[in-house]
């Protein structure tokens, strides 16, 4: 093994990075008090960090916080900002930091709830909060020019009017009157409401035409257009956060809204209340690298007076970016790196065998309807995405371009079709969630400008290959507008943001939100940051991405469980078991499918073939661990209505079948008549019962393969994130089955537990020897806190018949080595009913562990020690006898 790098990126005496966090989501029933409640768990448990969900005001009952209402205070209904102190205060009495997730790209367009919104509503584009949402004050539609489109309407304009649900309300007090729909109040534009209107309470009746009259003429006097909330795909003029048209975006390129917007953070920095932040979608912003230079050099000034300067602290700062494979962060964004799904993706793909992929297939060709590969399904979303729910905001990218083309004689043949045409084809073709092109090459990461222009050279050549001759000059016309090195404000700096700001709303969109649910050859690959066209990962693969990951981010977050993700760890794992066991897999549904053929003649409408295929491995991934939890049918009810939540977001997201603004009702119960069905005789025998009996034949292989993960996790370079609850098995689906409450009293009882790896590994199904392997590493860590944040990183060797079983690497700083060593595709090893390949199976298998030094080795799980041979050998049998993983620390 090479000998540890001499660079450290952590000054002597400084404080750390965080060792390893604990995402923690709150809401109304999790409030902060309720987060310094378990303060005392984590601790035990072993990470440095609470890494929170975002705290400031959001609209009243969110159950995330990412609807932001206002920046500048901590959310009431979390317990206000004396809480956050509360809670701080606990974490640091028991040696914990905070980190704090905030939102800069979007906050909620409420009218009653957000201030700044309320302020633009009733004042227009003059008021001073007007530039701080990207709004286009000149549309294409003349209608609107010098208003906000508001497509908060549940029935057309006319008829809302017609059935008197719009009406004014004089305010108690002498206050403005204002506009009332329901729950919603807004604002009236000052001066614009008759004073004598008051006095007559029919003025406004829209109940007869009179008052209908005057009221459409009262709002035609307003800043915003009140409209119905079908009109937003087409007719918007502000951006959205993706498609959703109750978030606004942000203009944090605007100096005083970035401080508006950042102040609070700040100040509990300068307080020593949080170390760190986590940028939630920062691909959403106008000039991401701008923002995040910015966002480093304001944390590095406002954590300057929290200690003297040689102890300063440098706050820690990551971002969520989904990288696609080969695509680098660029060391220029000055951050700690990113959130950590592309890690997610790594040791996933690792842990699934390649042999599955034809098989896997075939199968799902076989199940028919749907494209037989990702990318037809991919390119099928994204021109349905571009063509029927980003229309806005692609309809608005194309307009500017053909205003752009038009003020060029050069260039004013192009037509509005033709540029419609190109920039779909080239939009489709973008692999990535978006580029940073900035028309100017001055002072880029080098390596990643070199790695978007290939990327964007090899998409303008795949376009042209699909483009009329005229629409190919519109893409030469579109792709020199977007490199044109022009001043800020200038017409191709502002297409270049447009594109830009689509193109991750895009990607999401027609990728996590669309592809994912439509391609179902194996879903446990179908998860964000990952490509589900690439079963798995060669370990060669695997340790050249963590070597450039020690190389460049070593203090990136390592994930494999989120509050986004579409499957919980445990359920991706084992899913990952019929990678390695394609034709058993196939045999049993081809069974499944036979027997189902009477209960699908019963149904008035029947499931697709994919959808059930798809029901299928959702079933198989969320079934719980223990053997008797469906047992009683209070538990069969609340695990089939979960299934049932989560087909209906399936079959709304696929988009094939009605969606979330179009819904299928019929389609929907044959699906929910379906499932249902498979329950029929259940526990005696049925479908159902065959599905759960095949559940248990995988089941011991994909725990150990969750084993295995954590393992990594823990151990690899980075610093990883526990999330809520997940060091107990986590089989959950995506949100918001994936944001129920932990339930902490369990967690902490069996943390407690002190009866020793041979009970927990017999009793592997209650989740206890997860939660204990997760706490002994992060012991470790504490341990040797330097070695896992700055320690070098080198591949084992492993030889023997069984060595392609075997997944190793040792961290190495000066004189101090751990060596992580795991076992991995062993579906066909493992023990019949325990996660861990039997000690015998091993054989002769090995790990080179080198002749560095000492060959005394202790485990920090059991506390087996271990004596290497000469040759620098472990043998397996000896080291993962007791459980299918291992930290071994050198012992001098």
């Amino acid at each position: 093994m090479a000998p540890a790098p001499a660079d450290r990126t952590v000054a002597p005496g400084a404080p750390l990075p965080p060792r390893a966090t604990a995402r923690l989501q709150l809401h109304p029933g999790f409030t902060l008090a309720d987060a310094a409640g378990v303060v005392s768990y984590y601790a035990a448990l072993g990470v440095s960090h609470l890494y929170l969900s975002p705290v400031c005001g959001a609209r009243p009952g969110s159950t995330h916080g990412y609807d932001v209402t206002d920046f500048t205070r901590v959310r009431d209904e979390l317990g206000g900002e004396t809480a956050l102190h509360a809670l701080a205060q606990r974490a640091r009495d028991a040696g914990l930091g905070l980190i704090l997730d905030i939102v800069p790209n979007h906050m909620a367009a409420d009218p009653t709830h957000n201030a700044w919104w309320r302020d633009v509503l009733a004042h227009g584009q003059d008021n001073p909060h007007a530039a701080f949402f990207d709004i286009d004050w000149q549309p294409a539609d003349p209608t609107l020019h010098g208003k906000v489109l508001v497509p908060m309407l549940g029935h057309p304009y006319w008829e809302t009017l017609a059935r008197g649900e719009l009406c004014v309300v004089p305010a108690p007090g002498g206050d403005a009157a204002t506009l009332r729909y329901f729950e919603h109040d807004f604002p009236l534009a000052p001066d614009s409401l008759l004073r004598h209107a008051l006095n007559s309470p029919d003025w406004f009746d829209a109940t007869h035409e009179a008052g209908r009259e005057h009221l459409h003429a009262l709002l035609e006097r307003q800043h915003y257009r009140l409209a119905w909330w079908r009109t937003a795909a087409t007719a918007l003029n502000w951006r959205r956060f993706f498609e959703i048209s109750d978030l606004v975006g942000v203009r944090q390129e605007d100096p005083a809204v970035f401080a508006a917007t950042h102040a609070l953070v700040f100040r509990l920095l300068r307080e020593g209340v949080i170390d760190g932040v986590r940028v939630d979608h920062v691909d959403g912003l106008a000039d991401p690298a701008a923002y995040c230079r910015q966002l480093r050099a304001c944390l590095d000034e406002h954590a300057a007076p929290r200690s003297p300067a040689p102890t300063r602290p440098r706050p820690w700062l990551v971002v969520e970016k989904i990288l696609a494979p080969g695509e680098i962060l660029p060391a220029d964004w000055q951050v700690d790196g990113t959130t950590g799904y592309d890690f997610m993706d790594q040791v996933s793909a690792v842990l699934h065998s390649e042999a599955g992929h034809a098989p896997l297939g075939a199968l799902w060709r076989h199940a028919g309807g749907r494209p037989g590969s990702y990318a037809a399904a991919l390119a099928d979303a994204r021109r349905q995405i571009l063509m029927h729910h980003l229309v806005t905001e692609f309809e608005g990218a194309t307009a500017r371009l053909h205003a752009c083309a038009a003020a060029d004689p050069a260039t004013r043949d192009l037509t509005l079709p033709a540029l419609r045409q190109a920039l779909a084809a080239w939009l489709e073709a973008i692999p990535v969630y978006r580029s940073y092109q900035d028309g100017a090459s001055c002072g880029r990461d080098a390596a990643a400008l070199r790695a978007e222009q290939a990327m964007l050279d090899k998409a303008t050549r795949s376009a042209r290959a699909t483009l009329a001759p005229e629409q190919a000059a519109a893409l030469d016309f579109i792709v020199a507008c977007l490199r044109t090195p022009d001043a800020h404000g200038s017409a191709p700096a502002q297409i270049r943001r447009r594109v830009q700001q689509l193109m991750p709303a895009l990607a999401a969109k027609a990728g996590e939100d669309t592809a994912f649910y439509r391609y179902g050859r194996l879903l446990s690959r179908n998860e964000v940051g990952s490509h589900p066209d690439a079963l798995a990962l060669s370990p060669a693969g695997f340790h050249a991405a963590m070597a450039a990951r020690r190389q460049s981010f070593p203090h990136a977050m390592l994930a494999t469980a989120t509050h986004d993700h579409k499957r919980g760890e445990d359920a991706r794992m084992r899913l990952a078991v019929l990678s390695e066991l394609p034709q058993q897999w196939a045999v049993a549904v081809r069974a499944w499918e036979t027997d189902g053929a009477r209960l699908l003649a019963l149904l008035p409408r029947v499931p697709d073939a994919a959808d059930r295929l798809v029901l299928y491995q959702s079933l198989l991934g969320a079934w719980p661990m223990q053997r008797d939890a469906l047992e009683q049918g209070e538990a069969l009810a609340a695990f089939l209505q979960r299934i049932g939540q989560w087909q209906r977001k399936a079959i709304r997201e696929t988009k094939l079948h009605g969606n979330w603004t179009q819904p299928n009702p019929g389609y929907e119960d044959a699906c929910d008549a379906f499932l249902h069905g498979l329950a029929a005789d259940w526990p005696h025998g049925g479908l159902l019962v065959r599905i759960g009996q095949f559940v248990q034949r995988v089941a011991p292989a994909g725990a150990m393969n969750s084993l295995a993960q954590a393992m990594i996790q823990l151990t690899a370079p980075g610093v990883p994130d526990r999330y809520q609850g997940c060091e107990d098995w986590d089989l959950s689906l995506v949100d918001p089955d994936n944001r129920r409450p932990p339930d902490y009293r369990r967690l902490q009882a069996r943390l407690d537990c002190g009866a020793g790896w041979a009970e927990w590994l017999a009793h592997w199904r209650d989740g206890r020897v997860k939660q204990q392997l997760v706490r002994h590493v992060l012991a470790a860590r504490r341990a040797h806190e330097m070695l896992f944040l700055e320690g070098g990183y080198q591949p084992l060797i492993a030889e023997g018949p069984l060595a392609e079983h075997v997944l190793g690497f040792a961290r190495t700083l000066g004189g101090d080595e751990a060596l992580t060593v795991v076992s991995r595709l062993g579906a066909t090893l493992v023990d019949r009913e325990l996660p861990r390949v039997p000690p015998a199976r091993w054989g002769h298998t090995t790990v080179n562990a080198g002749t560095r030094q000492s060959g005394h080795w202790t485990d920090a799980l059991t506390g087996q020690t271990f004596i290497a041979g000469p040759d620098g050998k472990l043998p397996m049998q000896e080291v993962l006898a007791v459980l299918p993983a291992a930290l071994l620390l050198r012992q001098d």
